[in-house]
Order: C-alpha cells, then sequence, then structure tokens
C-alpha cells in the first residue's frame, strides 16, 4: 500500500499534510522545542542579552552543556531542543558568518544569519526521508541596523523581537515580560530582568537557579558571557529587595 493512502500516513510522513493541512512531524518538533530548558532574548538600547536554563546532570561537568552559542563577536546564540540539531545549524551559522566577513568585508547582519539558517530548517520539512530539525534559536545580535532578536520555528520560520523566550518556562517568562519590559532600559536593566525571567521560570517548576547570561554592548558589538559570580550577585540583589 502506498504510503500516501494509508490511513494516517500524515502523521508519520513529513511529506504529507493531514487533511485539515497540518504537518505533524512539524508539530512533533515543535513539542520538542517546549519541553526544553527556557532560553530568552531581549533588546534594548544599549544591547542584547541572551539567557538560558542550565540543566546538568549528576556528576556532569558544567562547561559541556551548552545553551548559548558565540556565531560571531556581534552575534549570539540561544538553542532549545534537541542540542545534536542545535550543533549543526550553529556551525552553518558560524560558516555564513565568516563566509560574508570574506566575502564582502564587513560583518553579517544578524537578520541575514537567521534567515540562512531558517532556510535550511525549512528545506527538512520537504524532503521524504528527513525530519525536520527538532530546535529552536534565539539569534540576537548588534549590527549596522542595530540591536536586533529573532525567534526561529522548527517549520523555518522566523520573527524579530523586542524580547522573547522559548521552552518549558515560556509562559511565566512572556508574563513577566509583558508587564516590565520597557523600551528605554539599559543594558544592566535588561540583564537584570532576563536573570529574573529565568529565575522565576525555574522556580516556578520547583526547580534551583542555574541559568548562563550572555550580553552583547551596542557600545562594542562584542559578546561577552556573565561569570557566575555575577549572576550570582544578581539574584541575592534581587532577592533581598523583595
Amino acid at each position: 500500500m502506498s504510503v500516501f493512502a494509508a490511513p494516517g500516513a500524515y502523521d508519520r510522513a513529513i511529506t504529507v499534510f493531514s487533511p485539515d493541512g497540518r504537518l505533524f512531524q512539524v508539530e512533533y518538533a515543535m513539542e520538542l522545542v517546549n519541553r526544553g530548558a527556557t532560553i530568552i532574548g531581549i533588546k534594548c538600547a544599549g544591547g542584547v542579552v541572551l539567557g538560558a536554563e542550565e540543566n546538568i546532570e549528576n556528576l556532569e561537568e558544567a562547561e559541556y552543556s551548552w545553551k548559548i552559542f558565540r556565531v560571531d563577536e556581534h552575534i549570539g546564540a540561544a538553542i532549545v531542543g534537541l542540542s545534536s540539531d542545535a550543533r549543526i545549524l550553529i556551525d552553518q551559522a558560524r560558516i555564513y558568518a565568516q563566509s560574508n566577513k570574506l566575502t564582502y568585508d564587513e560583518p553579517i547582519d544578524a537578520e541575514v544569519v537567521t534567515k540562512r539558517i531558517c532556510d535550511i530548517q525549512q528545506m527538512y520539512t520537504q524532503h521524504s526521508g528527513v525530519r525536520p530539525f527538532g530546535v529552536s534559536i534565539i539569534f540576537a545580535g548588534v549590527d549596522k541596523t542595530g540591536t536586533r532578536v529573532f525567534g526561529t520555528h522548527p517549520s523555518g520560520t522566523y520573527r524579530g523581537y523586542k524580547a522573547t523566550a522559548l521552552g518549558a518556562g515560556r509562559e511565566t517568562v512572556l508574563a513577566i515580560l509583558k508587564g516590565e519590559y520597557r523600551e528605554d532600559m539599559s543594558l544592566e536593566e535588561t540583564t537584570k530582568l532576563a536573570v529574573k525571567c529565568l529565575v522565576k521560570a525555574l522556580e516556578a517548576r520547583q526547580l534551583p537557579p542555574r541559568i548562563k547570561i550572555a550580553v552583547i554592548p551596542a557600545a562594542t558589538k562584542k559578546m561577552e558571557m556573565l561569570t557566575d559570580e555575577k549572576i550570582e550577585d544578581i539574584i541575592k540583589e534581587q532577592g533581598s529587595s523583595k
């Protein structure tokens, strides 16, 4: 029997739409993303902030738990979903960034990187014998157009945001962002808001406050990872101000 004729084949094959126009394999990939560790991206005039929960298993070395990556000096990425899938896409993003610099002698725009990665993700939704990438990525950077934050979807779509979150704690984070985000925030205020969002998302699921934060100041256009000590100081400051 042909896969196209088999009842429910749209549930198994990426190239077959369901009767109501859905691609279930893409939706399953998004469900994987929704169950992953929370990531966040926020922009302000002073730069951009990327944050991620850090889920470390017993006996695991913390430096091998990657959720935030440097794509280029001025662009970072936070990932949620299958880390193995994300690694392939991040490597491609880095190649695009370096190729653009060699070809045009200028840093690549954050949206160009995002679009090219989404082109790859979209291609894996329309060919048989493959599956969608089980990952979503928040790209954030500072380029000639200003501070930018983009979120990708396993289907290959992307959108620009002032602030966004993905993963298991998304609803908790978005509720805080809707109430407290302001476009005139400083980079320091934006960093503290990102820390607060991730801590609250972990507390809501009764998990310890283990997070990573990266910032890209508009002044330097160079990505910096905050130290664990700096993050801990922000958490303690917010705890004492309650």
